[in-house]
This record gives structure tokens, C-alpha cells and sequence, in this order.
């Protein structure tokens, strides 16, 4: 883990409430896909965790929701203005699990942004992919092209059927011939992907208090007891997690 100031470079709308924010500072603590920066913001009391959609050497790519005061302080910053960051936080994704296999990489609103660099690290070792993105309407759509630009095969999903396929990710997900999985969403979407009964990694959206392991505010369960997300986490194999019924 890393802590410090990071600049701005640039903070965009793409969708209905959804910006994209990139920064730049040091990313030497970032190791794997599906890993979490955590941002102070002036006047709150905690930090904000937003999964990393990408990065590179000095700049991160961070896509979030306004939901409140937190994240809509965010989407009213501009170019040069600095965040104080804790960067690095979280296991990530183990890409070389779907080594061999036919893979799926799910998205569920604000869990889509993390997929994207799950997509690239796969297609880039040579594994076939199908990105299933699910949003609840057209307007809340965002990331389909930048999928398709890294050669994924792209399904999309809308509550509503105002976009690609009416229904969810599992409705789409049986229309492939995938056989290994990584996902990140809400926990009934979670839920439903680990009752197909197919292997894959899942990605816990959770509110947190620390971000480290230190409050023992987020947890999940799993089949050797409850573990915390911030530390233990994000990601979880579908084999160690376990759903309230």
C-alpha cells in the first residue's frame, strides 16, 4: 500500500451519474486487476473506495457513481486538483486461473470498471473472452466500445430492455460456451453467478471504514468463517464464499 497526493489529469461524465477520473501519482502498489485506491475528501470523516479500472505506470483510471456527498464532490473536481490516496488495497483478480479455458468477464454497473483490465490481462495471454456488461437502462451504459477495442466478444444487459439483452448477466452468461468466470457487482448478482455452479472469482462491493483490515467493518461469509473484503478480499474464489439464503 501506498499513501499520497495525486493529481487530476482529467475527470469526464460518461453516462447517467458515471464519471471516469484519472490520476496520476505512484502505482508501484498495485499488482493485480481488481485492486482499490481510497480517497480522502475534504469534510468527511471516511475515505471512498473506487475500484481501479486501469493503470499504467504513474496514471490510474478510476470509474464511479455519484451515490452522495462523497463521490459527488468527485465528479465537481477539476483538472490539477490534488487527492489524498491510499493506493493499493486488496488482493485483485488471479487471471492465470482461466488459463486454457473459456472465459467471462462480468460487470455489474459500478462493477464494470475493474473488468476492463481483467479483459485486457486475459486477452493479452491469449484466453478467448466474452465481456457481459449489465446496467439498469441505456443511459447508465458505459465502457461497450472499450471492451470491444481490446477484442472481447461484448454482451450487454439492461433491467429494462433498453439495451442489448432484457434481463441480467446470468440470462446472458448461459447463452456462452464459457466455462470459468470473474465477476464484480451487486451481491444478488454475485449470488445468482455462484448458484450456476461454475468456477470463477467474485469481487464483493462493500462499505468499508478503514480500507485496511483494521475495523473489521466489511466482511463476507465464507466456508472458514467470516472474512474481511477490504483485506481479504475483494476477490474471493466461488469455492470459499458462501450465501445467505
Amino acid at each position: 500500500m501506498t499513501k499520497g497526493f495525486y493529481e487530476i489529469v482529467s475527470n469526464k461524465m460518461l453516462a447517467l451519474d458515471t464519471y471516469e477520473m484519472v490520476l496520476r501519482g505512484d502505482t508501484s502498489s498495485l499488482k493485480n486487476p481488481g485492486q482499490f485506491i481510497n480517497i480522502a475528501l475534504e469534510g468527511l470523516y471516511l475515505r471512498r473506495p473506487i475500484s481501479v479500472c486501469h493503470y499504467e505506470e504513474g496514471l490510474i483510471t478510476i470509474i464511479y457513481k455519484v451515490v452522495g456527498k462523497g463521490t459527488r464532490q468527485m465528479s465537481e473536481m477539476a483538472a490539477g486538483e490534488k487527492l489524498d490516496v491510499l493506493c493499493g488495497l486488496g488482493n485483485g483478480f488471479d487471471v492465470t486461473k482461466a488459463e486454457g479455458k473459456r472465459a467471462a468477464v462480468i460487470g455489474g454497473g459500478v462493477g464494470v470498471p475493474p473488468m476492463y483490465d481483467v479483459a485486457r490481462r486475459l486477452i493479452k495471454n491469449g484466453v478467448r473472452v466474452t465481456a457481459i456488461l449489465g446496467f439498469a437502462t441505456k443511459e447508465a451504459a458505459f465502457y461497450i466500445d472499450e471492451f470491444k477495442a481490446l477484442g472481447a466478444e461484448v454482451l450487454v444487459t439492461s433491467d429494462d430492455g433498453t439495451l442489448g439483452i432484457k434481463g441480467f448477466v446470468t440470462d446472458a452468461l448461459k447463452g456462452t460456451d464459457c466455462d470459468y468466470f470473474f465477476a464484480c457487482g451487486p451481491q444478488p448478482m454475485l449470488k445468482s453467478l455462484h448458484r450456476t455452479g461454475l468456477p470463477g472469482q467474485l469481487s464483493f462491493e462493500e462499505r468499508m471504514g478503514c480500507g485496511f483490515g483494521a475495523c473489521m467493518g466489511c466482511t463476507c461469509h465464507t466456508l472458514v468463517g467470516d472474512k474481511r473484503v477490504c483485506k481479504d478480499g475483494p476477490v474471493f474464489l466461488t469455492s470459499e464464499v458462501t450465501f445467505d439464503e
